[in-house]
């Protein structure tokens, strides 16, 4: 029980940090802006990460394209989470390509991705990331620790500072995403 209670707080605490910090909530709210001006262009918005975040990616796509709470039109989200064509692109290209090239492929013009990686450091994403700046597509991320190279390539990121296992970023990250999606909802 005492194991169970020190995860629960230690959860706690690192989402008591972040609702403090302003300027992560003033993020929050600029990212559903830019993804709700994307989905009025008539545009796409594409997520990616890995493990974890991957799960994360395809969850935030699926609710946007399905529904969250409110019966609604579907609205236009992908992850990118095809096998086939991550593993095409690993054999073909290796592994740190296989999102920049899938952006190549179907990324275009006022399109938003929502990079997401925990230690801000994985190389797959950052190179999505810098073929989206190179090509005016928008680049929301979520971070966590310091940010990593991927918060400069990023319009807007959300960092969540915390430098100790992912799972509690991940925790975070999470609840970012649904806040997204619930504000995407109420304003498209």
């Amino acid at each position: 029980m005492d194991l169970i209670k020190k995860e629960l707080n230690e959860s706690k605490l690192v989402l008591e940090k972040f609702i403090e910090d302003e300027e992560s909530l003033k993020k929050i709210n600029e990212a559903s802006i830019l993804m709700v001006e994307t989905i009025r262009k008539g545009r796409k918005i594409i997520s990616c990460g890995n493990g974890g975040s991957m799960c994360d990616a395809m969850h935030f796509a699926e609710e946007l394209s399905g529904k969250f709470r409110e019966e609604r039109k579907p609205l236009p989200a992908i992850a990118i989470s095809d096998p086939s064509h991550i593993t095409c692109v690993g054999n073909d290209y290796g592994f740190d390509h296989v999102f920049s090239k899938f952006m190549e492929g179907v990324g275009k013009k006022d399109d938003t991705l929502l990079a997401i990686s925990t230690s801000g450091n994985s190389k797959n994403v950052i190179n999505a990331a810098k073929y989206c700046k190179k090509n005016n597509i928008n680049v929301i991320s979520l971070t966590g620790r310091d940010g990593g190279e991927l918060s400069s390539y990023s319009d807007i990121e959300i960092r969540v500072p915390h430098f100790g296992y992912s799972d509690r970023i991940q925790e975070i990250h999470i609840k970012v995403i649904h806040i997204l999606i619930l504000l995407i909802e109420k304003n498209i």
